[in-house]
């Protein structure tokens, strides 16, 4: 959430920059939250106020009572104040709880470098790699091509465990995990650090990474238990040193997140239930770092190419978006999008997200590094590395032959000791 010390500095900018976002609610949300902050500041001073009257009142009643004299008309006096003060106490807990809530809501500030737009189709490309094409031959769909080459079992799945879901067998599960191995390799050459975190967290510290409707929206819920599954490993591991003040000297922490990761929305296009792109559960390498605010607008560009080079290995084309204003999200105050090319549908699809979240997820959490005699809340980022049901996918399509069969990508080969899967 955004820092109410800066809210309550610079309100008229932190509207205008919430404006860019074209979204109403937000925008009159904020400006309830500035009503209710101003109400809770009026509330809490009145409250310190009598609590320094009842305070002044005690002092006198001892001076009275060791003169001598009759406490009797300081203590009528006083017989009110701890009641008035327990109701302004209440009040302004209320208040408080109000002010955070529309706080932990009011979206993040965004970067001037974030095109302005309403949708998706917004969203400026900044690069692209490889020669997007079709072949002159029609394209199986990638999960009836896994079916034919007995690599996945869609039907089984959906039996046991309902429409989402998938099998991965023989050289497409090898497949599988030589993808999520070529992608930490990559990023232990970096410096990263590999983690595999707890795939359940809390929901409190769950509230200080992501937006407050992915509960609803988003993940799964572990009845009966204040335990979530988590969407993507970005989250525990943001959550990792909650509360906790960092020393300059350990910045930038790089970690490379390794997990499974479970989601109930998969996109507003619907289930695939014959295919790996709209899942409910995929395996997944993510990229997260702590960093120095100075730091992290140099370390997001670190973190999209780092994602790219994976996909150059696999020598499949992508293009690099700068999302725009109105597809941005709550958390990101800058995001890019790595989308590969599906011949199949003649379009790019997303493959990766990277985001810089500046402090916004830092003041949820608490979490600070010290430099000098000074304490400042640090930046995360995060990048996916790489999510390998989608990539999956595009290796199907990418890599289809003529024949019915799938070719290797060369960087893979060496893993799955083939370069050619046929019928």
């Amino acid at each position: 959430m955004l820092d109410i010390t800066h809210v309550r500095r610079e309100p008229k900018a932190v509207l205008e920059n919430l404006e860019k976002r074209q979204d109403k609610k937000a925008v009159e949300d904020f400006k309830t939250l500035l009503e209710k902050d101003e109400s809770w500041r009026k509330l809490k001073a009145r409250a310190d106020s009598l609590r320094k009257s009842r305070n002044e009142m005690t002092e006198q009643v001892k001076k009275v009572k060791q003169e001598g004299r009759d406490i009797t008309p300081l203590l009528e006096s006083a017989k009110s104040l701890p009641k008035e003060i327990q109701k302004l106490d209440d009040e302004v807990e209320k208040v408080r709880a109000e002010v955070d809530m529309l706080l932990m809501r009011t979206p993040n500030l965004l970067h001037d470098t974030v095109p302005f737009g309403k949708s998706a189709e917004d969203n400026q490309v900044v690069r692209t790699f490889g020669e997007p094409s079709k072949p002159n031959f029609e394209l199986k769909h990638h999960g009836q091509l896994a079916q034919d080459l007995d690599l996945a079992d869609f039907e089984r799945a959906v039996k046991i465990s309902g429409a989402g879901f998938y099998f991965l067998k023989g050289e497409l599960a090898l497949m599988d995990h030589a993808l999520m191995n070529l992608g930490l390799s990559i990023l232990l050459e970096k410096g990263f650090t590999p983690v595999i975190p707890p795939f359940m967290m809390r929901r409190t510290p769950y509230e200080g990474v992501t937006d407050l409707s992915d509960f609803e929206d988003v993940m799964y819920k572990i009845e009966g238990e204040d335990e979530y599954m988590i969407a993507t490993s970005e989250h525990p591991i943001a959550a990792m040193h909650m509360g906790e003040i960092l020393e300059e000297n350990q910045l930038p922490l790089k970690y490379a997140g390794i997990s499974q990761c479970f989601r109930k929305e998969i996109g507003k296009h619907g289930l695939d239930e014959r295919g790996l792109f709209r899942v409910h559960q995929f395996s997944k390498i993510e990229q997260f770092v702590f960093a120095k605010p100075d730091d992290s607008w140099n370390i997001i560009e670190d973190l999209i190419k780092n994602a790219e080079e994976l996909m150059q290995k696999l020598e499949i084309p992508y293009r690099i978006v700068n999302v725009c204003t109105g597809d941005i999200g709550t958390v990101a105050a800058k995001k890019y999008d790595l989308e590969g090319w599906s011949p199949r549908e003649e379009k790019f699809i997303e493959l990766a997200s990277c985001s810089n979240c500046t402090s916004y997820q830092a003041v949820r959490l608490g979490i600070k590094y010290r430099h000098g005699n000074d304490k400042d809340y640090v930046h995360t980022l995060n990048s996916t590395m790489i999510a390998t049901a989608r990539v999956l996918r595009l290796i199907l399509e990418n890599y289809q032959t003529e024949d019915g069969g799938l070719k290797i990508p060369k960087a893979l080969t060496k893993q799955l000791c083939c370069d050619y899967i046929g019928r």
